[in-house]
């Protein structure tokens, strides 16, 4: 049985990963995987049930229950435990932070990346993962491989604004120190640490209009069909 093809889009937050993977999933006809809405299901549920983020015994009997599914509604990705829609709630800078926190316990990674590859193997015809650690860990064999990546400044404008369309106004300074402050996180964590696979190209969206990017990297996928 033929391999659907895998498209990996790592980076950090605020890179412009989560909207590039929307629009190329729509124009490909792929299937879209957002590996870090997974973990902030994860984190989502370890708060509302108390359970400490570095507690391996609790998250493990979590894991084990937890339902995560995945429907695109226009240009939302909507994501849903249980039938409950949490597209909203696991957006908070709170859950952002505890996903961090989560994402680097082994026993979370560990019973997840089965999780995510499922996913995409399932696919029809082709599949793009979003994430931190796909073209590293969970797909090193993907057939395209790209780190996106921005000025830390200009990430932190787009969580900004991105959170004042939503209602939540914050201090751009605050912003920027939560921002920062999961980045270290993200790349100094001893399992799958935030960085880009030796093979990937990549590409610095700080100046390049969102439609440039997503074009690069649909070329980037077409010559990979053509080949």
């Amino acid at each position: 049985m033929t391999r659907p093809l895998i498209v990996a889009i790592d980076g950090p937050a605020g890179a412009g990963k989560s909207t590039v993977s929307k629009i190329l999933a729509r124009r490909l006809d792929f299937t879209l995987v957002d590996t870090g809405a997974i973990y902030r299901c994860v984190a989502l549920e370890a708060r509302r049930q108390g359970i400490a983020l570095d507690d391996d015994a609790r998250l493990e009997g979590l894991l084990g229950k937890l339902t995560v599914s995945f429907h695109v509604e226009g240009e939302i990705n909507r994501v849903f435990i249980e039938g409950e829609d949490v597209s909203e709630a696991i957006r908070t800078p709170e859950i952002s932070l505890a996903a961090s926190s989560v994402s680097s316990r082994p026993v979370v990674r560990n019973h997840l990346l089965e999780v995510q590859r499922r996913l995409a193997l399932s696919a029809t015809h082709g599949a793009i993962l979003e994430g931190r650690d796909i073209g590293t860990v969970v797909f090193p064999d993907a057939d395209v491989k790209v780190f996106l990546f921005a000025n830390p400044e200009i990430r932190a404008h787009r969580r900004f604004e991105e959170l004042f369309q939503k209602g939540t106004e914050k201090p751009i300074d605050q912003v920027l120190d939560e921002q920062n402050r999961r980045d270290k996180e993200d790349s100094q964590r001893e399992v799958a640490p935030l960085k880009p696979a030796a093979d990937a190209v990549q590409i610095d969206s700080t100046e390049l209009p969102l439609s440039e990017v997503v074009q690069q990297i649909e070329d980037l996928v077409q010559s990979r069909r053509r080949a």
